[in-house]
């Protein structure tokens, strides 16, 4: 073992030994106090606007997540029924036609299902198992999701020919994969070409194993693994970071792999990607203006447009070079949805060495003390469910990323491993930590724009469902 490794291991022993780090939350940001709420016709402007513009575009989908946590609930059943799971299985069973999978199912399979024939333990083993369907093994952004007549598409396909829709001609796709299942996704991407009759700039990455975390278990000891070699995990959805440098769009477009509605109900979200795409680069515009005359008055006035600092920040900008500083970051305006009871995070108003920035927070960075927990239930709004991003600075210049993440915010993650408990650490979240000193506009967007697939179940609801003519 190298210094290095027994370095890297020391400091992320000594972390796993100590709470998750905490932050301290001012206030959750509401409509007219960290974020912007546009008019209908303020959306129409810069989605009119989007059509005129001529610049690359990445589309970033992080897609390595794994799909068999959407039939958890078989498991669960199986293994220990209960009320709840046994209503979750009746429904799934009940409405089994109804999901996109159902199309690729042996056809004397599909009859037994339906003459309830086949017992349950049965068909969980062959949608699960490699010698059936394999959803078990696959990832989330292989597994269909919907049907759109005459065909059955997953989300990989989906994200390519919705967003697709934005008109552009210049679009790049990124997806963060697994290694292993490369040759599926261009299997998916070939299929999706043929039916469409498009060629489509794809490229592929995984997660850069150099980022992955040590395990140790409950006493500090590094876990080993059949190798008799210190066992290692991914680092999370912060350890992209890497991946997104490498981008090298004016604008990338960002959402997770399961957001992603029915094509036929589609239109509301492309429209607001586009509008946010316009407003990000109508406030550069502003930026490089104010970078050739750094004026504190001028700084104020483009805040109170965009609700792009805190008051607690313009404060404390007493000299032109400290408005240069400010400003010359990467940006990345978050479309954030109104909380209607999902899991998650949210933005927040956060207190850092005496300076009050924007962030996004998770549950698990928040204190559960009265006071603490009192800003946390206040919030209005969830987690980014879309974001466009730009990594070039004023002049143009590619930024380290690296540089504009905070480190401090990582995550101390507990798990079981082979039965026993163990505990690792996550870098700063993606668009956490990992994004803690981005300039960050945050707006809020029509809910019709967030439905994410948790569990196979969701695909029963109305977002995920062919639009009735």
């Amino acid at each position: 073992m190298t210094t290095a490794q027994e370095q890297q291991i020391n400091s992320q022993r000594e972390k796993v030994s100590q709470p998750n780090p905490k932050l301290h939350i001012v206030a959750p940001c509401k409509i007219g106090n960290g974020i912007m709420r546009l008019s209908e016709k303020d959306w129409d402007f810069y989605f009119d606007e989007f059509q005129n513009l001529n610049c690359k575009i990445g589309v970033f989908i992080p897609a390595s997540g794994s799909g068999s946590r959407m039939f958890e609930f078989l498991f669960d059943f199986l293994s220990d029924p209960t009320d709840e799971n046994r209503s979750s299985v009746e429904r799934f069973l009940n409405r089994i036609q109804k999901f996109a999978f159902f199309r690729h199912l042996p056809k004397d399979l599909q009859t037994k299902l339906l003459n309830f024939e086949l017992s349950l333990e049965d068909f969980v083993t062959y949608l699960l198992q490699k010698e059936g369907m394999g959803f078990g093994e696959l990832p989330k952004g292989l597994i269909p999701f919907h049907v759109q007549e005459p065909f059955v598409l997953n989300p990989i396909q989906e994200h390519i020919v919705q967003t697709n829709l934005l008109g552009k001609s210049h679009l790049h796709f990124h997806f963060t994969i697994q290694r292993k299942f490369e040759g599926l996704f261009k299997k998916t991407i070939t299929q999706i070409e043929g039916l469409t009759g498009a060629n489509f700039n794809v490229s592929y990455s995984e997660q850069n194993q150099d980022t992955d975390s040590y395990v140790f278990d409950l006493e500090g000891n590094v876990v080993l693994n059949e190798e008799n070699q210190p066992l290692r995990r991914p680092a999370g959805h912060g350890a992209l970071l890497h991946n997104l440098q490498e981008i090298d769009s004016e604008l990338i477009f960002v959402k997770n792999i399961d957001n992603v509605q029915h094509y036929s109900k589609s239109k509301q979200s492309i429209k607001v990607w586009s509008a946010i795409g316009t407003l990000l680069l109508k406030l550069k515009e502003q930026l490089v203006e104010l970078k050739r005359n750094p004026e504190i008055d001028k700084l104020k006035e483009i805040n109170t447009q965009f609700q792009l600092f805190t008051p607690s920040e313009i404060e404390s900008i007493t000299t032109k070079e400290a408005i240069l500083q400010l400003i010359n970051r990467p940006i990345r305006i978050c479309g954030m949805v109104r909380n209607e009871g999902q899991p998650g995070g949210g933005p927040f108003q956060v207190e850092e060495n005496g300076i009050v920035t924007k962030q996004i927070v998770e549950k698990a960075q928040i204190s559960n003390n009265p006071e603490q927990y009192k800003q946390m239930v206040q919030s209005t709004h969830f987690n980014p469910v879309m974001m466009v991003l730009c990594i070039f600075d004023l002049d143009g210049n590619k930024i380290d990323l690296s540089q504009f993440s905070d480190d401090g915010k990582y995550f101390v993650v507990s798990k079981k491993q082979k039965g026993k408990q163990v505990r690792f650490v996550e870098l700063p979240g993606l668009w956490n930590g990992g994004m803690a000193n981005w300039n960050t506009l945050f707006i809020e967007v029509p809910n019709e724009t967030f439905s994410p697939v948790k569990t196979v179940l969701d695909l029963l609801n109305e977002p995920h469902l062919a639009k009735e003519n």
